[in-house]
């Protein structure tokens, strides 16, 4: 190359990450006719790989719901949306299923933990679906510890606190390393000490996977927690601001 042309190449492009969420056009509708109710009314939104996302609002807002079409557990009733490179709006039931698993951890208010299996069997058990029984045990015994549960692998959900028992959920939303977290007003039921120590948890669960965090909640103080705060109002996004 001679020095002319050095001098007059241009810079390479930067490279755009894909955003790991993107929505267009989201409607939720239950019923119909005069009856029916529009729970999401065109919602679009792009979350960016990586980012802290708090999606805030009252009872009502329809936070929830377009965290439940967002994680492939609701179908929407009009658009599209694409988590991690796959078209969930596009997939049947089965096919969506795949898709989540992997890609996706869920913590919810109700810590649904299976009251028959220990802390360690609950924390297993996504990776035995997903036919990783090999390591299953190792690597579910590993997240344990990094909650701070590492001595009560072998206590039910019922010998755990409150506390407890959402840590063992994050454990089983973390161990397979999904790219996308969700968390569903994760600090409902518990008091205001033990929901900072579990955000805590959760965010540094999060940041360590470098895994993507989507906080639902009413509480603008937990929403302030995150880099990014949408909030909703009668099924749309009211304002999307950058701490």
């Amino acid at each position: 190359m001679t020095s002319q042309t050095a001098a007059t190449a241009s810079p390479p492009l930067p490279i755009i990450a894909r955003p790991i969420i993107e929505a267009r056009g989201l409607t939720l509708r239950f019923g119909s006719g005069e009856s029916a109710v529009e729970v999401l009314r065109g919602i679009d939104l792009a979350i960016q790989p990586g980012e802290t996302v708090a999606l805030l609002g009252p009872s009502g807002s329809g936070k929830s719901s377009l965290m439940a079409v967002l994680s492939g557990l609701e179908r929407a009733s009009a658009g599209t949306v694409e988590v991690a490179g796959a078209a969930f709006s596009t997939l049947d039931e089965d096919a969506l299923a795949r898709a989540r698993r992997g890609r996706i951890g869920i913590v919810l208010q109700a810590f649904h933990l299976l009251p028959t299996m220990t802390a360690l069997e609950n924390v297993a058990v996504p990776l035995e679906l997903a036919g990783d029984d090999g390591e299953a045990t190792t690597r579910a015994h590993a997240e344990l510890e990094a909650v701070g549960l590492g001595h009560r692998l072998d206590h039910y959900p019922a010998q755990l606190s409150g506390g407890e028992q959402q840590r063992v959920a994050i454990a089983r939303a973390t161990v397979g390393r999904p790219p996308l977290l969700f968390a569903d007003e994760p600090t409902g039921n518990l008091d205001t000490a033990t929901g900072a120590a579990i955000m805590d948890q959760l965010f540094a669960r999060a940041a360590e996977a470098g895994a993507t965090l989507l906080v639902i909640t009413h509480d603008p103080a937990l929403a302030a927690r995150c880099a990014r705060v949408v909030t909703m109002a009668d099924g749309r996004i009211a304002s999307d601001s950058r701490g």
